[in-house]
């Protein structure tokens, strides 16, 4: 039993890191477990403690490195996306073709995992074709608060034409407008544990030669994919939810077109002729 229970540590701080948490919320939820289990060891519950998770700070830093240029992360094209969720389902249990959906959904999205997997009927407009991201605030079974959003800003992104037919079907076959859209064969909600452990994530995208990619990643993609498609970048932070220009900014990538357009804008800027009431320069 207590060997699972390593691996359930290991997976759910590797999760925390995927999921943006903050490097303080991953040092003290471990402290706390580390000083429940350390009593546990002194009763003789168990013989070690499996808490004591190590190399996680330098997981941390690749993350925050990785981010300083997250273009790098994204999937080349829609036909590698594709392909990527072609190779999940064939080689989950079944071949469960949910697990296609949700990646195909977060990345057209620039959504977490976590939040795809809260997404719920009447989250969608159809009129207007846009996912309302909600927080949930208000407790639900159990007394808990399950925040789709991981705890991140609400916010409306865009469903773009290739993934509603997918989703067409879905809310069709939903019950009512509290249904999850994604969720795992029996019905469960799919975490970015889940998803890797239940497609074999890691074997998988090695063989498409994509070793760096994580479940997160497809957030990248998506915003990559949004920035060169011209999303002017005020409009992209709204959809990406990020509380600082700076972190958008950071999936802009002028070409030498876009470079060669701003210059000649200038050049017809300064050469365009000014009235005599503009401005001008003196000398002091």
């Amino acid at each position: 039993m207590w060997a699972v229970a390593v691996g359930l540590v290991d997976r759910a701080v590797y999760s925390w890191i995927e999921d943006e948490c903050s490097r303080s919320t991953v040092k003290n939820t471990l402290a706390i477990l580390v000083r429940v289990l350390e009593q546990a060891v002194r009763d003789g519950v168990v013989d070690r403690n499996v808490a004591r998770v190590t190399g996680w700070q330098r997981e941390y830093q690749r993350a925050e490195d990785e981010l300083d240029d997250p273009r790098t992360l994204a999937l080349p094209s829609w036909e590698s996306l594709t392909t990527l969720a072609d190779a999940l389902i064939a080689r989950s249990h079944g071949q469960f073709t949910g697990w296609g959906h949700i990646v195909t959904f977060a990345a057209c999205t620039a959504a977490r995992i976590g939040e795809v997997s809260g997404v719920r009927a009447g989250d969608i407009d159809r009129a207007t074709w846009t996912w309302t991201v909600r927080r949930q605030t208000t407790p639900g079974p159990g007394g808990l608060i399950d925040k789709g959003t991981k705890g991140k800003r609400a916010r409306k992104v865009p469903i773009i034409e290739e993934v509603r037919p997918m989703l067409i079907e879905r809310l069709d076959s939903a019950p009512g407008p509290d249904a999850r859209l994604f969720t795992g064969p029996r019905g469960g909600r799919i975490s970015t544990a889940v998803l890797r452990d239940a497609t074999h994530w890691d074997e998988v995208v090695t063989a498409l030669g994509y070793e760096h990619l994580r479940r997160h990643d497809l957030r990248h993609t998506g915003l990559t994919w949004l920035a060169d498609a011209g999303v002017k970048v005020h409009v992209l932070r709204k959809i990406a939810g990020h509380g600082s220009l700076t972190t958008t900014q950071r999936y802009l990538h002028p070409d030498q077109r876009s470079i060669d357009e701003a210059g000649d804008a200038l050049s017809a800027h300064l050469k365009a002729p000014r009235s005599l009431n503009h401005p001008r320069l003196a000398a002091v």
